[in-house]
């Protein structure tokens, strides 16, 4: 039953933020795909991709993905969620992706220090470039894009509610 909430979007776009909200407004429960992954394995995210490197932090966080069964939840997944096309299956299986987009010039405003934040980036790989591969992927899986052009939460908010409701 697709009765979850899936966000997806770059790191840094809100949809931690949005997703305590939405819980909220909606009666629903809340969970960040990163928070249990780090519960789980023991470890910070960087942590993890400084361990396994990027494609066995993917690996890690499509099994945690895959695993999900909640009802009634809005999930908020990390930023590298769409490298994991079997995780996405199963997210959309139980719920409606939201693509959070955001202007690239507003991301750079927002993302200071990307390798704190456990960013999952190639070697050499710039935030540029894993922006346009990632739109892409962020497209393909959603459901429903909300903009996000310097709006508040609560515009966001209120965007995903008319979209899914």
């Amino acid at each position: 039953m697709k009765n979850n909430i899936v966000l997806i979007g770059m790191p840094g776009v809100g949809k931690s933020t949005v997703g305590v909200i939405l819980a909220k407004i909606l009666g629903y429960s809340f969970v960040d795909s990163d928070l249990v992954i780090q519960e789980r394995t023991g470890k910070l995210l960087r942590e993890i991709i400084e361990e396994k490197g990027v494609d066995g932090f993917i690996e890690v966080e499509s099994d945690v993905l895959s695993s999900l069964n909640p009802e009634k939840t809005v999930i908020a997944t990390g930023g590298s969620a769409v490298y994991g096309a079997g995780a996405m299956a199963h997210l959309k299986e139980i719920g409606t992706v939201v693509y959070l987009s955001i202007s690239f010039a507003d991301l750079e405003k927002r993302l200071s220090d990307i390798k704190s934040r456990g960013v999952v980036l190639r070697e050499g790989q710039t935030l540029r470039d894993i922006y346009e591969e990632r739109i892409l992927l962020y497209e393909k899986y959603a459901d429903l894009t909300v903009e996000e052009n310097g709006d508040t939460v609560e515009d966001t908010v209120e965007a995903i509610t008319k979209g899914v409701m």
